[in-house]
């Protein structure tokens, strides 16, 4: 299957993974915004969000779109290396057009990994794992209880502040990258789509920057 066995496939393949979850984190934030300035229905989304079988099965999707995007990315990173072989001890100095977060996909979407590590144990897994596992105390709907509770700790800010910087920089050159993989390579739509990206992933990691402060503000007064 040339998904598979291709270069190209597989590039196909991380633009498309990779744009589902550009989307996914646009709706997060936007939902982490709902929280800021309402939050009882932020509670009423997180309730619908729970171990419904709609969320369920998003859940299993989001999941496995990540997965792919992880298992393709190190395919990818191995194969480029493969293909420098020895070239890539020698010194040379880097081409100006050559972004640094480029060189840097692989190590920048493990810190973002990370993150999102830190991330499901707070929340998710208090929320809608509680849930299917039947703990119903405290109530795994009420979002803003899980955002108090694992903001008034002073680290949560700075864990989540860096694992924003390092999605900043993995989701800049991401989107403009999986257009360039789905063939707008050309030299005209590629600015463009650079400063699409930037401003998208610009708006969407300052928001999720804001939020941070502004819950553990909130969580410590």
């Amino acid at each position: 299957m040339w998904l598979t066995s291709s270069s190209i496939g597989r590039k196909l393949v991380m633009a498309l993974t990779g744009c589902c979850l550009v989307l996914f984190v646009t709706f997060h934030v936007l939902m982490n915004t709902v929280a800021l300035f309402w939050p009882t229905a932020y509670n009423l989304i997180c309730e619908f969000l729970g171990a419904n079988w709609y969320a369920l099965v998003a859940s299993v999707g989001l999941a496995a779109l990540m997965i792919i995007h992880i298992i393709y990315a190190c395919w990818l990173t191995l194969q480029n290396r493969r293909a420098r072989g020895s070239e890539r001890y020698a010194v040379n100095d880097r081409p100006k057009q050559v972004e640094w977060s480029s060189k840097n996909m692989l190590v920048l979407g493990i810190v973002v990994v990370a993150f999102l590590v830190v991330h499901l144990i707070q929340f998710w897994a208090k929320m809608q794992l509680a849930e299917i596992m039947g703990i119903h105390d405290p109530n795994p709907a009420d979002g803003m209880y899980f955002i108090n509770q694992a903001f008034s700790c002073w680290i949560t800010p700075v864990v989540y502040i860096i694992g924003f910087v390092a999605l900043w920089f993995h989701m800049n050159h991401g989107f403009w990258s999986m257009f360039q993989s789905a063939g707008w390579d050309n030299d005209i739509w590629i600015g463009r789509l650079k400063t699409i990206g930037c401003w998208w992933t610009t708006i969407v990691v300052g928001l999720f920057i804001i939020q941070a402060i502004v819950f553990s503000v909130q969580a410590n007064i």
